[in-house]
């Protein structure tokens, strides 16, 4: 089930998982120590796939202006024990739905890492620019423009 939510409507329970998701995937397992509480969570929309009551992939919404003059898609994550089930596909997809729908724009930028690259091309992203390192990991913008 896929659930979308402003930040003041999470429950304290889905805060705390989201963030120990978060840390999880993104400081330990990727060896990245980082400031994950950037400030952007309170603007943005968090869309969750859950399965039997537990967030199992992740992302947040961000408006036009927040991270990229475009919309954009970020901390896009499936728990480990989720990996290899097609989540990563349907949470980026029901993000891009979302900005879609709601935003009424065609046009959204991520900083995805340079790893995943062809999973963005799949999804309809283009790079629009160089690799670059962001805290240590080699990333490139993507555009993706319905």
């Amino acid at each position: 089930m896929i659930i979308c939510k402003k930040f003041n409507e999470l429950t304290v329970e889905e805060l705390y998982e989201i963030l120990k998701l978060r840390s999880e995937i993104f400081v330990v397992e990727q060896k990245c120590v980082y400031n994950d509480i950037d400030g952007k969570d309170t603007t943005s929309i968090h869309v969750m796939l859950k399965e039997n009551g537990k967030i199992k992939a992740y992302l947040r919404v961000l408006q036009p202006g927040v991270s990229y003059e475009d919309a954009s898609l970020g901390r896009v994550l499936v728990a480990e024990n989720a990996r290899k089930k097609g989540f990563a596909k349907l949470i980026v997809e029901a993000g891009v739905n979302y900005i879609i729908e709601n935003f009424k724009t065609k046009d959204i930028t991520i900083g995805a890492q340079e790893y995943l690259r062809k999973f963005y091309n799949e999804m309809g992203f283009k790079a629009i620019s160089e690799v670059y390192l962001d805290d240590g990991i080699p990333h490139l913008d993507m555009k993706y423009s319905r």
